[in-house]
């Protein structure tokens, strides 16, 4: 994830400078680290990860010394679907999902045309 995070580009609606530092991240159990959460925490970003079920046991069990459970919000997280979904739609056309393409740039306009063949669909 930290390396991701290096290559994260937000544009500014006004114009100008891309952001490298988004204003919250969501993501799966997986990425459920002390590492990853370190990492997101140095950079000052909100983020929203679930805490799988063994780690909330263990922690409950240990009392007051087991720490204080991660912020974790419900609506946030349940917004992530509407993502997963385009993304699943995405990978629905070969090309998308089997990357035939050589080159970055050529993938990144069949992911566009894609995307406006969806839009236009419906």
């Amino acid at each position: 994830m930290i390396e991701v995070l290096g290559r994260v580009r937000v544009p500014r609606p006004g114009g100008g400078r891309a952001r490298t530092r988004p204003d919250r991240l969501c993501a799966d159990r997986a990425y459920n680290s002390r590492r990853n959460r370190r990492c997101l925490r140095r950079r000052q970003i909100k983020y929203t990860i679930p805490e799988p079920k063994n780690q909330r046991a263990n922690r409950r069990r240990r009392g007051s010394a087991g720490g204080r459970p991660c912020g974790f919000g419900r609506p946030t997280y349940c917004s992530r679907n509407g993502v997963e979904c385009t993304i699943l739609t995405l990978k629905g056309f070969g090309a998308v999902a089997t990357r035939h393409e050589k080159r970055a740039c050529v993938f990144h306009g069949t992911v566009t045309v894609v995307a406006i063949r969806l839009r236009l669909r419906g």
